[in-house]
């Protein structure tokens, strides 16, 4: 059965029973505390936790994953993966474990016809329910067996549903391991579907499992997982998930490029594996807007960039790899996941730009390496620091394992327990602080979700008006529910209904003020959102004091939310814009939509210069000033795309969607504020375009009223310049032109004589040579001279001295320092002097030390009275040089 029929078969098998089939959310989640999403799940966390109600009380879905906890097991197993497709059924307070148990039972014994005396079971230890439901379905006692908390024990790793687990498992047959079941061997009994049974409510504590149950929770639900790969190597009888049709087109692509066969065992199975299995992830990563970082999801996509590289390259592939595995990977998976072909020419871009990057930093690394491993020769050890293999790594990028590796074949160990400690200890650091912004957001979601659960979500009032009347709900200060706040507070605070627009798809949120019935004024600062619909105002307690219940008129600043609104509907033109000059490949990937300005970063593989600028520029005032309509309206997500919508990276959409259009150009998925009319936004002004990373770029402009104060500047500045060049404004740059060449012209002259003048110079300084034993020196102070032509002026002399031992030393005063310059000539230099040895003790005497290497070195220093003095020590310096 191929992968297109069990994703098939499973969604028909649950919407005809009900399930509202829900599309897959991207890899870049909603939620603050994920940085990918690792399980079908995620996107219904709200439904679970209680903060929203879902309109259908059943789901299913196919949701793309991402998870590298067991990257290191790539290849090694054969049932792991970085990149998997979840496929899962669930309810939100409907069904229970009977009918979740039954409908997988039915589904993979009828539906999938996997042989029923080869499904092993394992549920939770104290759960008796779910072993009495598998028995009564027909699974023998011996095939059922019970793990603990660590196994069949799930969630979600903070306060809210919980619940025992009860997982699946296939026994693959003795070829694959040992007997026993799956608390044996996880090889041979190869877990395909978990059915959780959320019944519980959890307190604070781990995710380990150290944390109390606090109660049955209310409403209980079902979230189960069964995952593609696993599900298609069974089906398909294939020993590992590379050899699924998922994987094995971009396998046999690796077979291409590296010119061998697929082994069947070994070190180079594993590289095999690796390779594929990563273009697999890199390929989804990208196309759902991840790109190369030095930290956070970004550093996810790098790092499995890095080892797919690093493996082809133990495959003896030296050319490019990532750009034809990709490639393979969008013409397999293409068809079903549709944003694969529409990004395409981004992943080729971003993946060639990175290969050709990390290339330089393994050949960059390889020559640390070899010089790391010859100092440890010549101080005859046998053993490569950990520091210097750590080094390679953080500093950079160097894999461990290519260190490791290279030291072995030099004859050399690696300290593997140093670098172990210092990985940790890096780790240790970087989760620490992670864990502190992770701690301060679950607290403010905690506080979120109370008031969320007491009072549902925030009524938006915004789109149509500016003013509403609303009850304070709730006041949050440092992640905890308070009843009030003093004046001079500043606090966040939760209404009812609100008119301010909480920050979202890159549109600041709005500021204005709080008024109570008794006279109490807040400043709203900021307004975001804490939880889906859900609106948290930032504010400060201007005058009087606030409480919880209070009644208040809550009132938007206009001005600056039509300035917002200009930008954000210049925005989407400049959006059509770039797409329309540069090619559909040129998609917003961020974008700050303030008052007067905006920013705007976009797909492009190359700095988009002066001309191109300018007619995007054109471009946009142009659609403007054409005064297209503004259209909102709402449909279906369905509906939405099939009229060519664009929906933006990492943005989540639910079934229902609000679209503006612009004119006939510009047609996006969008919540935020826009003017009515183009002519509306002003003109609209590119000030800057720049690369913010690997193939993204990023525009600043500015919107109407700034755009026209930004104007009205640069007209003032070429008014001044033409009055002082004496000419026209039109006149100015040819003017400015004439003046330059002309200034050119004369310092080059001025630079000519000055090299004349020097060499003069030179000529009478080494007429003034004095003989010592070894050789010839000059020593001279020296006036109305720079540093530069200090040195220059010192070789110049030791030039005309070069048919013997000869050295030059020179002293000058300048800008309040004493300088000096040594020059020795060739034939000194070969014997091993460097020029540098000479001033060492002069350099003292001033109070500094030496720089250069070679034949030419200078010094410097603060003590100009000394200056003389270490002339005199310098000539006696050169002298004892010459003479041994």
């Amino acid at each position: 059965m191929r992968s297109t029929q069990i994703r098939s078969t499973f969604l028909d098998f649950f919407t005809s029973r009900g399930h509202r089939q829900v599309p897959s959310s991207p890899l870049i989640p909603s939620d603050p505390t994920l940085l990918l999403a690792n399980a079908g799940m995620n996107q219904f966390k709200p439904y679970f936790l209680g903060e929203v109600t879902p309109d259908f009380p059943r789901a299913t879905t196919i949701q793309k994953c991402a998870r590298t906890s067991d990257i290191d097991n790539v290849g090694r197993t054969n049932r792991h993966a970085t990149f998997f497709e979840m496929m899962g059924n669930f309810s939100f307070g409907d069904y229970f474990k009977a009918d979740a148990i039954a409908f997988a039972w039915e589904l993979l014994t009828e539906g999938y016809q996997l042989e029923k005396d080869r499904l092993w079971i394992t549920v939770y230890q104290d759960d008796d329910e779910a072993e009495q439901l598998w028995r009564r379905i027909g699974v023998p006692a011996e095939r059922i067996q019970r793990l603990g908390m660590e196994d069949n024990f799930w969630s979600m790793g903070v306060p809210g549903p919980c619940g025992p687990c009860s997982e699946v498992n296939y026994d693959r047959g003795p070829a694959f391991g040992r007997e026993g079941g799956p608390a044996v061997d996880g090889e041979r009994y190869v877990e395909i579907w978990n059915l959780v049974f959320m019944q519980y409510q959890r307190g604070e504590g781990d995710k380990k499992g150290d944390f109390p149950i606090l109660g049955d929770l209310a409403q209980q639900s079902i979230d189960t997982g069964l995952g593609l790969d696993r599900l298609a190597a069974i089906l398909q009888d294939v020993e590992n998930v590379c050899g699924t049709d998922l994987l094995r087109p971009t396998l046999t692509t690796v077979q291409e490029l590296s010119g061998r066969e697929y082994p069947g065992s070994g070190e180079e199975k594993v590289s095999f594996q690796v390779v594929a299995e990563h273009a697999r992830s890199i390929a989804y990563l990208i196309a759902d807007g991840v790109l190369p970082a030095k930290d956070g999801r970004g550093y996810v996509l790098r790092r499995l960039m890095r080892r797919a590289i690093r493996h082809a390259r133990l495959l003896g592939i030296d050319k490019a790899v990532l750009a034809p595995t990709t490639a393979s990977v969008i013409a397999n998976l293409g068809d079903v996941w549709p944003e694969l072909t529409a990004q395409a020419a981004l992943i080729e871009q971003v993946v060639t730009a990175e290969e050709e990057s990390f290339t330089r930093t393994l050949a960059q690394g390889t020559r640390l390496l070899n010089a790391a491993i010859t100092r440890s020769r010549e101080n005859r050890s046998t053993t490569l620091t950990g520091d210097t293999a750590f080094e390679l790594h953080d500093t950079f990028g160097f894999p461990v394992e290519l260190t490791i590796e290279a030291a072995r074949d030099a004859g050399l160990t690696v300290d593997e327990n140093r670098f172990a400690d210092l990985l940790t200890e890096q780790q240790r650091r970087a989760k620490a602080g992670g864990k502190a912004k992770t701690a301060e957001a679950l607290r403010r979601q905690d506080a979120y979700r109370e008031l969320s659960a007491r009072h549902g979500r925030t009524d938006f009032v915004g789109y149509d008006r500016l003013g509403a009347e609303a009850t304070v709900l709730g006041l949050i200060s440092d992640g905890t529910v308070v009843p009030g706040a003093d004046q001079g507070s500043t606090v966040e605070l939760v209404l009812d209904r609100s008119p301010f627009y909480a920050e979202s798809g890159g549109q600041v949120g709005d500021t204005g003020t709080i008024r109570t019935a008794d006279g109490t004024l807040l400043e709203v600062l900021d307004t975001k959102p804490g939880l889906e619909g859900f609106h948290v105002h930032t504010v400060r307690v201007a005058e009087g004091e606030i409480r919880t219940g209070q009644q208040a008129e809550a009132l938007v600043n206009g001005a600056r939310r039509e300035a917002v609104a200009r930008s954000h509907s210049a925005t989407h033109v400049l959006h059509a814009m770039l797409r329309r000059t540069l090619g559909d490949h040129a998609r917003q990937h961020g974008s700050l939509v303030d008052a007067g300005r905006l920013r705007f970063d976009f797909a492009h593989f190359s700095a988009v210069d002066r001309p191109q600028l300018a007619a995007i520029e054109t471009l946009v005032n142009d659609s403007l000033l054409a005064d297209p309509e503004v259209r909102v309206w709402h449909a279906s997500r369905a509906e939405a795309e099939a009229a060519g919508a664009t929906a933006l990276f990492g943005e989540k959409y639910g079934d229902h969607v609000r679209i503006v259009d612009i004119g006939d150009f510009s047609r996006e998925l969008c919540g935020g504020t826009h003017i009515g009319h183009g002519s509306n936004a002003g003109p609209v002004r590119i000030v800057g375009e720049a690369s913010i990373g690997s193939n993204i770029r990023r525009i600043e402009a500015l919107t109407g009223r700034d755009a026209l104060d930004h104007y009205d500047t640069e007209r003032r500045l070429l008014e001044e310049l033409s009055a002082l060049l004496g000419t026209r404004p039109q006149d100015a740059p040819d003017a400015l032109r004439k003046r330059l060449n002309t200034l050119a012209s004369a310092e080059r002259e001025l630079g000519r004589l000055r090299e004349t003048e020097l060499r003069d110079r030179a000529q009478q300084l080494a007429a003034s040579a004095r003989t010592v034993t070894g050789g010839r020196v000059v020593t001279e102070k020296v006036t109305g001279i720079g540093p530069d032509e200090l040195r220059t002026l010192a070789h110049h002399a030791v030039g005309l001295l070069d048919t013997g031992h000869a050295v030059v030393v020179l002293g000058t005063e300048h800008q309040g320092k004493a300088l000096l310059a040594a020059a020795i000539t060739r034939s000194l230099h070969d014997t091993g002097t460097e020029a540098s040895r000479i001033l060492v003790p002069a350099a003292r005497m001033v109070g500094g030390g030496t720089g250069g290497k070679g034949p030419v070195a200078s010094a410097g220093g603060r003590r100009v009275k000394a200056l003389d003095e270490a002339l005199a020590i310098a000539a006696e310096d050169a002298a004892r040089v010459l003479g041994q």
